[in-house]
């Protein structure tokens, strides 16, 4: 049987279920965004630097964390708070609040860093992503860009607003703010 899904339809994290397996999607507002089937081999390169960085630091700085690759993470519910209509697949979080972690499948709530890499769909993260992260309290956020080898990083302000964000480039340090003191060199991502 073959899957067929109205993009201009709205959808429930009930309806993702029956589907998210089939190919990969992440739900905006009740929206389907469709991702690419697997990112490219520069992508893959850096998101596996950032996550093995933040990994074998972590525990020095904050050990009760866990830094995660590709794990999905369940922001908004309707006006009602009924359902969950926000799912979104990061490439890499950190979360410090294990009780957010309710299952083997997904985040539920604001981790504490998300990492993205810019791919196709590079307004997704630069923008509407952007909006999503920081509507709902992630502490700190990160744009990863392959073709500029750089980091953009985002810290969110009392305000419940980010930062005008920083940019680091190869050569330099990006400080992980999450981590008082922990710092990871831009050469050893790109």
């Amino acid at each position: 049987m073959e899957l067929t899904l109205d993009l201009k339809k709205r959808y429930t994290y009930a309806d993702y279920l029956t589907w998210a397996e089939s190919f990969a999607c992440e739900l905006i507002d009740g929206f389907i965004h469709i991702m690419s089937p697997k990112p490219r081999i520069s992508h893959q390169r850096i998101g596996g630097n950032i996550f093995v960085r933040l990994f074998n630091n972590i525990k020095k700085f904050k050990g009760n964390c866990d830094v995660i690759y590709e794990a999905n993470v369940h922001f908004s519910k309707d006006k009602n708070n009924n359902e969950i209509l926000t799912v979104l697949s990061p490439d890499i979080i950190v979360v410090c609040d294990k009780s957010k972690l309710t299952n083997d499948l997904c985040c539920v709530g604001a981790p504490d860093l998300v990492v993205e890499i810019l791919s196709d769909d590079r307004k997704r993260d630069m923008v509407t992503k952007f909006r999503i992260y920081e509507k709902n309290g992630v502490l700190e956020y990160w744009i990863a860009d392959p073709k500029t080898k750089s980091i953009s990083a985002f810290i969110l302000q009392e305000n419940g607003e980010y930062n005008e964000g920083a940019i680091y480039v190869v050569g330099e340090k990006l400080p992980v703010n999450i981590f008082n003191g922990l710092e990871i060199e831009l050469n050893d991502i790109f």
